[in-house]
């Protein structure tokens, strides 16, 4: 799937071979994977997680956010 994470100041990632995302949910965390079903979320400070095929996962901090996820493309605007 496409993942873009975007923040006020710029782009933390964009890729298109990414396997599974793990989020910092409002009420807890939550994995996106490969054609999940449209989602609309608020996410809370934490870690995203990123497993993208046949590389290690990367990670980033974030402090609040957004998530939309439509047509296996996950964009995240966060804080």
């Amino acid at each position: 799937m496409k993942l873009n994470i975007i923040t006020p100041d710029n782009i933390l990632y964009t890729g298109e071979n990414v396997h599974l995302v793990q989020l910092p949910g409002y009420d807890g965390s939550f994995e996106i994977m490969n054609h999940h079903a449209p989602l609309i979320s608020i996410l809370r400070k934490g870690k995203i997680k990123i497993e993208i095929k046949d590389e290690k996962s990367l990670f980033f901090d974030v402090n609040g956010g957004v998530v939309e996820v439509l047509e296996n493309k996950v964009l995240i605007l966060a804080e």
